[in-house]
């Protein structure tokens, strides 16, 4: 497999990297022999889901690993079970709310020294109705990309002082038919739909990815990712009527997941791959599923890949232009 520089390239004008690892993969395989000792890292949303086995994976290839939550609470089995794991790099939590820049900005602060990872793992999904921040900003958008770029952006100095950092944001496949929306992201004039802002704001993040092209010089990466179908608190907005209308909860009530779900530490590898693989070394501004790059796809309803509006440098510049005046705006 050749890598490539960070210099940032079109996810359309390269061979897509491919990885010996399936779809059925977990967290601990992608990254196995790997010593990740003298590295740290944060992951976002990191007490639970998603977010927990990444941490699980990174502490326990060596990595200092900082879980940022809203409730730090929640993380302190993970933290007890990871104390006494034999080898484990030491684990802590610090406060972190996505959609308040009070937050973010503090978190920011108490931060001291290099940061070699940033897993941008937290989410929220299809609220049920439109809920608006002390700015103005629409929940989902708030949560998964804007509070997610502040961050980014402030932790940039100590991703730069590491000299080899990686970004990596957990995406969705609900992106492929929710561009964003730069004439009206908050909903402000059009229908709030709750699927509709999810995707947009997951298409925000692939952006994200694409926009920190600039940062490459720095020896900062970054990419994005789909984790696939999996059963977490993700998932605790949506009524008993869309979970049996997904095939995953029965009359009586009992959450089973399909037989195409994959696990939480299986939905977690294609995070830890970017976040410490050595397949990945060099490469930035792409997107992966299923411990793979993704294709572009233009077609309409696709079932996977990576929509073309989503990896569009335009529409990347242009986004982060626009988050960066959102942050500067009271």
């Amino acid at each position: 497999m050749t890598t490539n520089t960070p210099a940032a390239r079109n996810a359309a004008d390269h061979p897509l990297l491919t990885t010996p690892f399936t779809a059925r993969a977990d967290a601990r395989e992608v990254i196995a022999g790997v010593d990740l000792t003298g590295r740290r890292a944060v992951v976002t949303g990191g007490a639970s889901g998603l977010g927990a086995e990444t941490v699980r994976a990174l502490a326990e290839a060596g990595a200092e690993v900082t879980v940022a939550t809203r409730r730090p609470e929640a993380a302190e089995p993970l933290l007890r079970e990871l104390a006494a794991a034999d080898g484990a790099g030491p684990v802590r939590t610090a406060p972190l709310d996505l959609s308040d820049l009070t937050s973010v900005d503090a978190f920011v602060r108490n931060w001291s020294g290099p940061l070699d990872i940033l897993v941008a793992n937290a989410g929220i999904m299809a609220l049920p109705e439109r809920t608006l921040t002390p700015r103005g900003w629409e929940m989902q958008l708030a949560t998964n990309h804007l509070g997610h770029f502040a961050l980014a952006t402030g932790l940039h100095p100590s991703l730069r002082e590491a000299g080899s950092a990686r970004i990596v944001v957990v995406s969705s496949g609900a992106h492929l038919n929710a561009p964003f929306d730069f004439d009206d992201p908050h909903f402000e004039h059009r229908p709030y739909d709750p699927w509709t802002a999810y995707g947009q704001s997951k298409s925000a993040d692939v952006l994200l990815a694409a926009g920190a092209r600039r940062w490459a010089a720095d020896g900062i990466t970054a990419n994005a990712l789909n984790p696939g179908y999996v059963l977490t608190n993700l998932q605790r907005h949506l009524d008993e009527d869309t979970m049996r209308a997904f095939g995953v909860m029965d009359d009586d009530g009992n959450v089973t997941p399909l037989p195409y779900y994959k696990t939480p530490a299986q939905g977690a590898a294609t995070s830890v791959l970017l976040a410490a693989s050595p397949l990945l070394e060099g490469v930035t501004g792409r997107y992966f599923e299923d411990n793979q790059e993704a294709p572009v796809v233009r077609e309409e309803n696709p079932t996977g890949g990576v929509a073309a509006h989503a990896v569009d440098p335009e529409a990347a510049d242009r986004l982060w232009a626009y988050a960066t005046e959102a942050l500067r705006t009271p």
